[in-house]
């Protein structure tokens, strides 16, 4: 009678991998645990200097801030998500699952690991940022190194030569920053964030060995994950676009002359934009549209409900939200089209909103209404709304996106959150004491130009097969 020897991966990598981050980190977390003294020495010595160097200096607690955003659980769950709907969308089903169970295990252990350990977060003279919950090992560390970890175990095979070498340096510079990034700010000591990088890379090693396990059994060549990404024969799916979509778009033929447009369309209308905003404030008298009395009006009339209620569309129609939905529409696009333009629409509606937003606030500075207000310490003046501009954008190019691509009748009911979000984003921001009723009338009038504008020159919904 034969015996069969267990399946082995080709690559010694994931076990490597494994091993060498299992006994860092149980190093790590001994020395935690016992409070061995040149440890602490060294975490508190390196959290106070680090203190001294950042505090009072903004701009530079500011950049350390947009760093470590990178490493929250809103954008890497978001860019998890989305890559794996795209992946399930090419039909490569056992990648998008390899990519949700390897970051949902990373959910799982920092907040478990966490209360196992129960670690204070650092103390220090003068603090620039909060964390919470306990310290070991550091959750955005521990999360961006599964993250994009896994991302570029994924997507290695569609990259060649510079381009892999290049993706592979911004994915370990990234979760470096990202570290370094929390032991700057204070809510983290320097073994907090070597302890998730080590239980992060066993964490990796382990959802790789399985999945190479898996490869086998199934009669799969086996390779090195590392070098060659952990399924090499889907280069094809991979891709963004495919070859024959990239070079057959006879739609636009000079696309410096459709920038040059949309740039100038753009400049039109941030001047009308902007012009509205001085005339109202300027020379209005101050009762535009019911600018006095509509804000008092809905202050006297708040109910917990409404506040509740105003809450949660404000939310929905925030920085945080509207990005979610942005990359999800250009992640759908790209899967299903397997073309930028979709991409490029989205990208160039969003961020002419932003900048409007930003010139036009900054142009106009105008005060918030003089009622009791539901949100505070908001960074920007109150012509016009951002809230109402990027809804108004998002939901709209949205359902652009889908009519002019669908055939069938339930394309017609995304005009539905086109037509609603809008109007119930901008009833919160009012009730909130946000805005002024023209504040809300300048951001329509700027996504009731840059829509069309951006959407005639564009032409998102053009195909290669329709002339």
């Amino acid at each position: 009678m034969t015996t069969h020897a267990p399946p082995r991966p080709a690559s010694t990598a994931p076990l490597l991998a494994v091993s060498t981050g299992a006994a860092v980190f149980a190093l790590l977390l001994l020395a935690v645990r016992l409070r061995w003294a040149p440890l602490e020495s060294v975490d508190h010595t390196v959290a106070a200097r680090m203190n001294d160097l950042v505090a009072g200096r903004s701009v530079v607690v500011a950049i350390l801030r947009r760093i470590t955003w990178f490493g929250s659980d809103g954008v890497l769950w978001t860019v998890t998500v989305a890559s794996a709907l795209i992946l399930a969308l090419r039909r490569r089903y056992r990648l998008a699952l390899y990519l949700l169970v390897t970051g949902g295990g990373a959910l799982v252990l920092d907040p478990v690991l966490k209360s196992l350990v129960g670690r204070l977060r650092p103390v220090v003279a003068h603090p620039v940022a909060h964390g919470t919950g306990s310290s070991f090992p550091s959750g955005h560390s521990l999360g961006s190194i599964v993250c994009y970890g896994a991302l570029l175990l994924v997507f290695t095979p569609a990259t060649r030569g510079r381009t892999r070498t290049a993706l592979r340096t911004l994915a370990i510079v990234l979760v470096a920053l990202v570290g370094v990034s929390r032991i700057l700010l204070g809510v983290h000591y320097v073994s907090d964030v070597l302890g998730a990088w080590a239980i992060g890379i066993a964490w990796l090693g382990v959802t790789t060995l399985a999945f190479e396990l898996v490869r086998h059994e199934t009669g799969r060549r086996t390779t090195a994950p590392v070098a060659e990404g952990l399924e090499p024969e889907a280069e094809a799916d991979l891709a963004p676009v495919a070859a024959e979509a990239a070079i057959d778009d006879r739609v636009h033929a000079h696309p410096w002359r459709v920038a040059a447009g949309v740039l100038t369309a753009w400049v039109l209308i941030l001047g009308m934009v902007t012009g509205f905003g001085e005339l109202v404030t300027r020379h209005g008298g101050g009762n535009v549209l019911g600018d006095t009395t509509v804000p008092r009006w809905l202050a006297a009339h708040r109910t917990p409900t409404l506040t509740a209620w105003s809450a949660v569309f404000s939310t929905l129609g925030a920085t945080q939200a509207i990005l979610i939905l942005s990359l999800t529409t250009c992640a759908v696009f790209l899967a299903i089209t397997r073309r930028w333009r979709e991409v490029v629409f989205v990208a160039t509606l969003m961020v002419g909103e932003l900048a409007m937003f930003l010139v036009a606030a900054a142009v106009v500075d105008r005060a918030r209404p003089p009622v009791p207000h539901l949100d505070q310490h908001l960074p920007t003046s109150a012509y016009p709304s951002g809230h109402e501009a990027a809804t108004c954008c998002a939901y709209i190019g949205l359902a652009i996106l889908v009519i002019g691509h669908a055939r069938g009748w339930w394309r017609w009911l995304f005009l539905v959150p086109a037509i609603a979000m809008p109007i119930l984003v901008a009833a919160s921001r009012m009730y909130r004491g946000e805005h002024h009723p023209t504040d809300i009338a300048g951001s329509l009038l700027f996504a009731a130009l840059w829509l069309p504008a951006a959407t005639m020159l564009m032409r998102p919904d053009a195909r290669e097969d329709r002339p």
